[in-house]
């Protein structure tokens, strides 16, 4: 029976049973609506439409409606789309009574088969006719198997039930009692075992090599007629049945299953529906993967806590597989042994399922799937297990710590940014002093050419660090703030792209700035002599900042600590240093996004970005000297 985790293997067989009395069905549309939740469009005969949904791991069957596919499809959709969109489903079947669902599908010349894996974690895998996975859902390495693009699809062994010789077999094979064996060998479920053993009129608890076959498989045959045949699917408090079988809390009768199943499992499409139109805040997503993986880790500890204990319950079993196993292994191969094993079924054979070489291991079903490595006792053995209690016991503390910490943040309140208006010196290297004064650099000879030809006014301030290949630096006006303007000239400068630390600057007046040079004398383009008495500052310290203004208006300012410092929000010093330009301006922009909620940095990604913080560093390289 279906319920909130899961489909069971007779609910695959009812659905199997429901979607080929459909056919032939031809693939429409496939869609991917999250990392387990896909949804694939049939036609019928007579212009018939079908939704298959499929949710990895737990269900897939017919629906009414399928989600709102999300605009951009994933690669996975894609990929089928290509291989089996158009093509002709040629078969849908179910392997033995376990949770998968193969649909083949035919396209030009080629088959492919569609895997639905509704078991554990689950996965969608499509592979080549001879069942070569070309691309799964998700990746998967097993120990036994890989679940990986090239490498063969391996399904488990047969049906027990498939025939009643097999069925006889496998309980004169079988050392657990009759409802175990229903339940876990044969697949059937604790519900439908239980039904099958008073249907047979044979008590559960007797072991099941001691029992007459014949009435038991009867029952079972009877239950998979009925599965076929009737149409009356049920719908109780907490399950979903392909047919009933008597019990009480009954709510619902449908016609098909799909229906029933379509009615049990209203959320899910509800929740698909609801997230793919509305964005859950990120607090929320974190909160509910904490909560899931709490699930997970609580999952794991429960699964290994039964394996320890069937383990010991199986004691004398497990030792005796080692010593046999281990006396082999020093005269066989491993090969050899598998080899021995699958030719005589034996008390101790007919319970290992696999044989790992490579870890001198096998896997043994006792109530459990159980590895168990031959060359440890049967307490070291126990003891992997209870490692791995351990280990996701102190992963389980972790996440409820993590959930203990809260999670919402105060949210600031919208800035209103405003930026800056384009200003006709903004071209230049610019910034204004501690007082209010413009100063002006020019970036390269041209606009040195520029500035003093074109905007040095009288009451202007003419400066320049003794040092070739500096910017012409022209303040617009009267300041106290000499400081930051002889700073300013010589960083920008051949001092810093030589790796000083200082150098000096002077100034002068401009009627003493002259591009007439003396007789036999040549000035270059952007150079000027200076005639007259100059002012000097002696070893004035390199250093710039770039910062973000945000009051009056915004904008990415830079120049003299001081300065920077009193009008910017954050602001990041640089030094000579070893880091090239372009490699700091990214810096320094990762360095004052940082500073800001991501609410906050969005209304300024116009304004703080690579190439307004790059305007403000100086030539040559550069290391972080503070930030702020």
């Amino acid at each position: 029976m279906a319920t909130v985790q899961g489909m069971s293997g007779i609910d695959v067989k009812a659905v199997v049973i429901e979607l080929c009395k459909k056919l032939p069905l031809w693939v429409d549309k496939i869609y991917q609506f999250d990392g387990r939740t896909m949804g694939i469009r049939l036609n019928g005969q007579h212009h018939a439409k079908y939704q298959l949904i499929i949710e990895a791991g737990r269900r897939a069957h017919l629906v009414s409606e399928l989600p709102q596919p999300p605009k951009n499809p994933p690669h996975f959709a894609m990929l089928l789309r290509k291989h089996i969109g158009g093509g002709k489903v040629l078969d849908i079947r179910q392997h033995g009574l376990e949770r998968i669902l193969i649909f083949d599908v035919g396209k030009h010349d080629l088959t492919y088969h569609l895997i639905i894996e509704l078991y554990d974690e689950g996965n969608v895998v499509l592979t080549d006719e001879q069942y070569s996975i070309i691309q799964p859902l998700r990746h998967h390495r097993f120990k036994e198997r890989d679940v990986v693009p090239g490498a063969r699809y391996v399904m488990s062994g047969a049906d027990p039930t498939a025939s009643e010789n097999d069925f006889n077999a496998f309980l004169k094979s079988d050392e657990r009692d009759l409802v175990r064996a229903l339940a876990i060998g044969c697949m059937l479920g604790g519900t439908y075992a239980e039904y099958i053993c008073q249907k047979a009129g044979v008590d559960k608890s007797l072991p099941a090599r001691d029992v007459d076959p014949a009435p038991v498989y009867a029952a079972i045959q009877t239950l998979f007629d009925r599965v076929h045949s009737e149409q009356a699917s049920i719908i109780s408090e907490k399950s979903c049945e392909p047919l009933s079988l008597g019990g009480p809390g009954q709510e619902g009768q449908y016609s098909s299953f799909c229906k029933a199943l379509d009615a049990f499992y209203p959320m899910t499409r509800a929740e698909i529906r609801q997230t793919s139109k509305e964005k859950i805040p990120k607090d929320e997503l974190i909160r509910r993967h904490q909560e899931a993986a709490v699930k997970k880790f609580d999952a794991r500890i429960a699964k290994a806590e039964r394996i320890v204990a069937a383990i010991y319950e199986n004691y004398q079993l497990v030792a005796d597989v080692i010593a046999t196993l281990r006396k082999e292994s020093k005269t066989r191969s491993w090969q050899e042994i598998a080899a021995i094993l699958q030719a005589h079924p034996g008390s101790i054979a007919q319970k290992i399922i696999s044989v790992h070489p490579e870890q001198a291991a096998v896997e043994l079903d006792i109530s459990d799937r159980v590895m168990i490595h031959v060359n440890d006792s049967v307490e070291q053995n126990a003891g992997r297990y209870y490692d791995e209690i351990k280990k996701f016991r102190r992963k389980k503390e972790g996440a409820l710590a993590a959930m203990a910490k809260p999670l919402f943040k105060k949210r600031t309140a919208k800035r209103d940014i405003r930026p800056l208006k384009k200003q006709w010196y903004h071209r230049f290297r610019w910034f204004v002093t501690s007082d209010g004064v413009v100063v002006l650099g020019g970036r390269d000879a041209g606009q040195n050419e520029e500035l003093v030809k074109k905007y040095m006014a009288g009451g202007d301030l003419f400066v320049h660090a003794d040092v070739h290949g500096a910017s012409v630096v022209i303040v617009k006006g009267k300041t106290g703030q000499v400081d930051e303007v002889a700073q300013f000239a010589a960083s920008y400068s051949g001092a810093w792209r030589s790796g000083h630390f200082s150098a000096d600057v002077y100034s002068a007046v401009p009627p003493q700035v002259s591009k007439t040079p003396e007789h036999g004398e040549y000035v270059s383009r952007g150079s000027f002599i200076v005639r007259g008495e100059r002012t000097w500052y002696r070893d004035v310290p390199l250093g710039i900042a770039i910062g973000l203004q945000l009051e009056p208006q915004a904008a990415v300012i830079g120049g003299p600590v001081s300065s920077i410092r009193k009008n910017a929000k954050s602001y990041v010093e640089l030094k000579p240093g070893q880091f090239e330009p372009n490699d700091v301006a990214k810096k320094v922009l990762r360095l004052l996004k940082g500073k800001f909620p991501d609410e906050e940095f969005k209304g300024m990604r116009g304004i703080l970005n690579t190439e307004a913080v790059a305007a403000f560093v100086p030539p040559g390289g550069s290391d972080i000297a503070g930030e702020a």
